[in-house]
């Protein structure tokens, strides 16, 4: 993907298996944000393909790849605030159901699914930023999606909300979901990812479980620089 001179991503290519929790990591600026949106359909690749269930649907419209099964939430919360929560989800649930009943019974089960059960009736203004960010999972969730693409949901949580973002991660693949998460809390994403894919300045520069990635000279040196990296191994081979 280019903009303009800027080559954003560059030969970036990964499968991700049905069922799977997929972490997608990378320091500011490596292109993760711009990999979501070509999937998604806000941005259309300059080159290659984004293949998904043996279909190829680059380039189609957001909807058309929400209505195949492929749905992300974004950095920035953007909750309908004039509107209740319930009224919220069955935004996403009118994408499948167009009786106004069916899509306010699965809006339904999706707020007890993602703990907003409770605040169904308070309008979106009212909401906390950690209710925000579950809130944009519950209105991803309502459209059923197979692989749900989750954009820095764990950015500015207490450790405590961090690990109910987990447990709920983990509910989601329950049900069946697949997920891809882009994450730069560590210590959230390794224990619940199957797998992590790495990106520095556009290209993947590695893929595998987290433990082997949290020891990848390429990843360590991505994070803290060329110069840290090499101060850092000096001082691993003093003590």
């Amino acid at each position: 993907m280019k903009f303009g001179g800027l080559l954003a991503n560059h030969d970036v290519s990964f499968d991700i298996h049905p069922g799977e929790i997929v972490g997608l990591i990378g320091p500011n600026g490596a292109g993760k944000t711009t990999l979501f949106s070509c999937v998604s359909g806000f941005l259309r690749p300059t080159s290659g393909s984004v293949i998904f269930n043996g279909e190829d649907i680059t380039g189609l419209k957001p909807y058309e790849i929400c209505q195949r099964g492929i749905v992300r939430t974004f950095q920035i919360t953007q909750p309908l605030y004039e509107m209740t929560v319930l009224e919220n989800v069955m935004a996403g649930t009118y994408c499948r159901f167009s009786r106004p009943k069916d899509a306010r019974s699965e809006a339904l089960s999706v707020l007890k699914l993602t703990g907003l059960w409770d605040k169904r009736d308070r309008m979106g203004s009212e909401l906390t930023i950690p209710d925000r960010k579950r809130l944009e999972i519950a209105r991803a969730l309502g459209t059923q999606p197979k692989l749900l693409m989750l954009d820095e949901t764990m950015a500015g949580l207490t450790p405590t909300e961090i690990q109910q973002a987990v447990d709920l991660i983990r509910n989601i693949r329950a049900q069946g979901i697949t997920l891809l998460i882009i994450e730069h809390v560590m210590e959230a994403i390794m224990p619940v990812a199957d797998r992590i894919v790495v990106l520095d300045a556009g290209r993947l520069i590695a893929e595998g479980a987290p433990k082997d990635i949290a020891h990848d000279p390429k990843v360590i040196e991505a994070y803290l620089g060329e110069k840290r990296y090499v101060r850092r191994k000096k001082h691993q081979s003093q003590l």
